[in-house]
């Protein structure tokens, strides 16, 4: 090999760049050597490096494409895996864009709360790798996590419970598997002074916030505070413990629940500036509506069929008053069933796991967001021997190298690819309790994935490659105190 595929072999980028050349030597690199232009010519979020003895280059078509620069720029400076800059790097040109907008990470904190600094912990590697969109699962059954000030007790019954499943158990009563321990979980939450700093620390690293507030299920920790909107309504004020889907749900025959829950999304959108609020929208149990006069007395008044067209029209209900102060809605693929409105963005999550409906909604025309469960759930365990324990079922794995073989067009015709929007990893928190569960799960899958959405499948994607570089960056991430998994 001559010097120059030295270099070129040497040279640990995560993602990759779409194309990259490389040349003998290496150049200067210091702030000041860096020269930003504007290039129209380039996509969204897209650049161009030229690195030479003279100077550094850097042009793109928005302030986002600069920022990815300057990332790619950073780890070319970091040649070593202990992430320590060097004063110099290959020299170079490297033309890169994402094949995707939406390239996104779902944190779960209603389960267990992680908290403030380990957010912007996980914003800040998010940006590393070029992972653009934070969304933000702030409210389960377990546990209500955003303070409203207009509604004090969501926070003060919703946030607390008087205790979580034991470590190494599920916590699913269909397997038998409730076992907890005797400690009080809470109050945990965010106030609004919190939310600001974390939106403001997520703008500059161009990360988009969706918050998401699910109805009309997954409500328990809701319904805790205001035991008045549920069908029965007089529900223990604490929220879940257990992790099975409740059939407590928000009554959708109660005209004060639907206007309790426009109050409540007047005041997220007012605190959440971005244009995107996800309503939820799964996994809703109409055991309730099928017993309770007030969802009878709806269903008959509005000419519906039966419980199922009931939640169609509350997913209609609130896509439209949220498109009306100019928010996008964003609901699991089961809103899809209800035909919602075509600004609504269905987010497809077992794709290839039974339902089809995030197919069929892309090849209806719909906004579709795909984090196919059997490919971006990394509570999933990833079959490495110091696994922690996982919620999902043992012997379900989700390796490393499948994530970096995630392909969001899977199954998909040639009429659907156009309404990929992108797609999502997930870390759901049943069974993850810690920055220590949750780095060890997240990455390097994270990373797999991040690549997975830069490049797409654009090439054939070599995954020895991957695990070559990899490799560097594991080390890096250890010396940053990342708890890493390891590679195989």
């Amino acid at each position: 090999m001559n010097l120059l595929g030295i270099v070129a072999a040497a040279i640990a980028l995560v993602p990759a760049p779409r194309e990259q050349a490389w040349r003998e030597g290496t150049c200067a690199f210091t702030e000041k050597d860096i020269r930003y232009v504007r290039d129209a010519a380039l996509p969204p979020e897209g650049y161009r490096l030229d690195i030479t003895p003279d100077g550094i280059t850097v042009a793109s078509a928005d302030d986002a494409g600069a920022f990815y620069a300057r990332k790619t720029l950073k780890q070319l400076a970091e040649s070593g895996a202990s992430g320590t800059p060097s004063p110099s790097i290959p020299c170079g040109t490297v033309t890169d864009s994402p094949a995707f907008k939406w390239r996104g990470f779902m944190l779960d904190e209603g389960r267990h709360f992680f908290g403030k600094e380990v957010v912007k912990h996980e914003l800040e590697l998010m940006a590393e790798y070029k992972l653009n969109v934070f969304h933000w699962h702030l409210t389960e059954c377990q546990g209500w996590r955003l303070d409203i000030p207009r509604f004090p007790e969501l926070v003060k019954y919703g946030a607390v419970r008087p205790c979580s499943v034991a470590y190494g158990h599920t916590g699913l009563a269909e397997r038998g598997d409730c076992v907890f321990n005797t400690e009080s979980y809470g109050p945990f939450f965010y106030t609004p002074d919190d939310v600001h700093e974390i939106l403001a620390f997520a703008k500059e690293r161009h990360i988009t916030v969706v918050p998401e507030i699910e109805m009309p299920g997954h409500i328990r920790a809701l319904l805790a505070a205001h035991p008045e909107f549920s069908c029965r309504g007089d529900l223990p004020r604490v929220p879940s413990v257990i992790h099975s889907i409740g059939e407590d749900v928000l009554c959708a025959g109660n005209d004060d629940a639907i206007r309790f829950m426009e109050q409540v999304y007047d005041e997220v959108c007012d605190l959440f500036p971005d244009a995107y609020i996800h309503i939820g929208g799964d996994e809703c149990p109409k055991t309730r509506w099928k017993e309770c006069p007030k969802c009878q007395a709806r269903i008959k008044a509005l000419g519906l069929k039966d419980e199922d067209a009931l939640q169609a029209w509350v997913t209609r209900h609130f896509t439209d008053y949220l498109a009306k102060k100019g928010r996008r809605a964003i609901g699991w693929d089961e809103v899809f069933a209800g035909n919602p409105g075509k600004e609504t963005i269905i987010h497809g999550w077992h794709i290839q796991h039974g339902n089809k409906f995030g197919l069929l909604a892309a090849e209806a025309g719909y906004p579709t967001i795909v984090s196919d469960l059997k490919s971006t759930y990394f509570s999933l365990p990833q079959k490495t021997t110091d696994d922690p324990f996982t919620y999902l079922s043992p012997g379900t794995w989700l390796t490393l190298e499948t994530a970096y073989s995630f392909d969001p067009f899977s199954g998909m015709t040639e009429k659907a690819r156009p309404h990929v929007m992108g797609a999502e990893c997930c870390m759901w928190s049943e069974c993850t309790w810690n920055i220590y569960d949750l780095d060890f799960k997240l990455w390097p899958r994270a990373c797999a994935f991040a690549e997975a959405m830069w490049t797409a499948p654009a090439a054939p994607r070599d995954f020895a490659d991957f695990s070559r570089r990899m490799a560097v960056h594991r080390k890096r991430l250890v010396a940053a105190h990342v708890n890493c998994a390891p590679l195989n």
